[in-house]
């Protein structure tokens, strides 16, 4: 066992990266916007995040870390991501690379790799081959025994991975049997300074749209002799080790998500209360307010979704492969209609790279783009989750769901164990908890006086009910992964959503004062979000969108207060 890592909150570190942004700064965004217009690799503020120590916030406790649960890696990354994308990407990656060693290494591997994390070494995940998409079952990267050498010769490329050129380590899925399928991959943990000259190149930096300066290239491997101590689970075992993994590397990635959210919104605040147009400001217009009230209110329902799947991973992991392809196909797809709902008020400053804030916007416009790609896109995500259809109208035709586990994710207060990625499953065999407490969901609303928030409620669980009958019709009629599936399956997502707004309202109590909270206003704004989308009516009165907006454009914005977070206890805010 290593020795434990010293503590950096996510408020440490958010002083620290303050203080980075001032002119000449590690962070200054006017340096960071011409590194970005130049390709060039944010050399100082990488380096600034590894001697803070970040990366351990990507080791489990167990191993010398400071990653007792999601929330707080999380809250790590998206501190770092409000400033600058490119850079949380960059740097971010090694929690992806290592996740493999910590879902299914033995103690040394992992107290190995823990130690490496910790002094600044870098991991990438060698996933990805040219021509083989998203199609991981069809890499063609082979490793096969080397006659009485107790190693396995590697063979073939890895393409499109982030740091492949700068990191040390590389966690390849490897093809360790011909026929491939299923049980015919195995990880790999490739340390580079260990291969013979020769066995060994890294392939060209790929321009990018967004993320300009990261390091996305690839790794070719010739005859590279690789220790079978190097391997990660037995033989055959690496494609679920795989599904494991993503279930937490999916969830972990919305931060970068909820980072480029805290970024946009504040940049649009401060234009719409700064410019007059037509003799009044931009921000007094019914129709601004309106949109920037219904693009904030998407952003806290993206927010919850991710805050309660965070902490899922804890108290709810048999139901995580769910929970991470509805969070992973959810967050980022919403983050980024509100980013571009934004844009269309901020107008053509919205796109010019040279004003607003050094470009700002446009920067991360571009940079979140790429999110919805990561650890699966929002399509292989809807797809995993329509193969959890028959079981999800199964445990929901119960009534049945995990009380305790929903409360102990829900509530920020409540201390839960250390993050055991041994726990996951690869199916949700329960269903979703979150979903199926609609129904208590909605008696409880009515219990605290909010007859509004009662009404809403009711509205989606009646809504869900229709939807999980929809989905048993739909399983019987087809086998095949149809539009009306994956219509389905946006359906659900936005049931789930309007569900995890209803779970962490209903069992946190927030500080006095706590801005978001006061009369209930930002779950019903995100519930209007919810039922206006999936076409039906909220409850009468007048839109809690407008009431958020008036409460954004009242308020000194700095990036990071608008969250559901600002005023709990128990839950590091970002």
């Amino acid at each position: 066992m290593t020795a434990p890592a010293t503590a950096l909150t996510a408020t440490a570190l958010d002083d620290l990266l303050t203080r980075a942004e001032a002119p000449g700064g590690a962070f200054d965004p006017a340096e960071l916007a011409r590194l970005d217009e130049a390709e060039e690799f944010p050399e100082a503020a990488h380096a600034l995040l590894a001697e803070a120590g970040l990366g351990a916030h990507y080791v489990p406790e167990r191993h010398g870390g400071l990653l007792h649960g999601l929330d707080g890696t999380m809250a790590a990354l998206r501190t770092v991501a409000r400033r600058d994308l490119t850079v949380a990407i960059a740097h971010g990656k090694t929690f992806l690379g290592a996740m493999p060693t910590w879902v299914a290494g033995d103690d040394r591997q992992a107290d190995l790799l823990s130690r490496e994390i910790r002094s600044g070494a870098e991991v990438s995940w060698g996933l990805t081959e040219r021509g083989t998409g998203s199609d991981l079952l069809a890499g063609r990267l082979s490793a096969r025994p080397a006659p009485d050498s107790g190693k396995w010769l590697v063979n073939g490329e890895k393409w499109l991975i982030n740091n492949a050129t700068r990191a040390r380590y590389t966690c390849v899925l490897a093809r360790t049997r011909p026929e491939g399928g299923p049980r015919g991959f195995r990880f790999l943990l490739v340390d580079k300074d260990t291969l013979p000259d020769g066995t060994c190149r890294t392939l060209p930096k790929e321009p990018t749209h967004g993320i300009r300066g990261a390091d996305i290239s690839g790794l070719a491997l010739q005859d590279a002799p690789v220790a079978d101590s190097a391997g990660i689970g037995p033989d055959g075992s690496g494609f679920e080790v795989l599904l494991r993994s993503l279930q937490l590397t999916r969830i972990c990635a919305t931060s970068l998500s909820l980072g480029a959210a805290d970024h946009a919104l504040p940049i649009a605040v401060r234009f719409l209360t700064g410019r007059r147009l037509y003799g009044q400001r931009l921000a007094d217009l019914p129709r601004i307010r309106r949109a920037l009230g219904d693009a904030a209110a998407a952003l806290l329902l993206a927010e919850a979704v991710a805050v309660l799947a965070g902490r899922s991973a804890q108290s709810l992991p048999r139901e995580l492969a769910v929970t991470a392809a509805v969070t992973k196909a959810f967050v980022p797809t919403t983050v980024q209609r509100s980013v571009d709902a934004l844009a269309e008020l901020l107008g053509v400053r919205g796109f010019l790279t040279g004003v607003l804030e050094h470009g700002a916007f446009a920067k991360l416009d571009r940079d979140h783009r790429i999110v919805a790609v990561f650890d699966g896109s929002t399509a292989v995500n809807r797809h995993a989750l329509i193969t959890s259809f028959p079981l999800l109208a199964r445990a929901h035709a119960t009534g049945i769901h995990d009380g305790p586990g929903l409360r102990a994710a829900a509530a920020t207060g409540v201390t839960q164990p250390a993050l055991d990625p041994r726990r996951l499953t690869l199916i949700s065999d329960g269903g979703s908890s979150v979903v199926q407490s609609l129904p208590e969901a909605a008696r409880l609303a009515a219990g605290r006086g909010r007859d509004d928030v009662a009404a809403d409620a009711r509205a989606l669980a009646e809504e869900s009910a229709r939807l999980h009958q929809d989905i048993a019709d739909a399983r019987e009629a087809s086998r095949g992964a149809s539009a009306e599936a994956f219509a389905l399956a946006q359906r659900y997502e936005l049931v789930h959503a309007g569900a995890a707004c209803l779970a962490l309202w209903l069992h946190n109590e927030p500080a006095p004062g706590a801005r978001w909270w006061r009369d209930a206003l930002w779950v019903r704004a995100c519930l209007t979000v919810v039922l206006r989308r999936l076409g039906l009516e909220p409850a009468a009165g007048p839109d809690a969108r407008d009431l958020l907006s008036d409460e954004l454009l009242s308020a000194d914005l700095p990036e990071g207060e608008f969250s559901l977070l600002t005023g709990l206890s128990g839950l590091e805010t970002p």
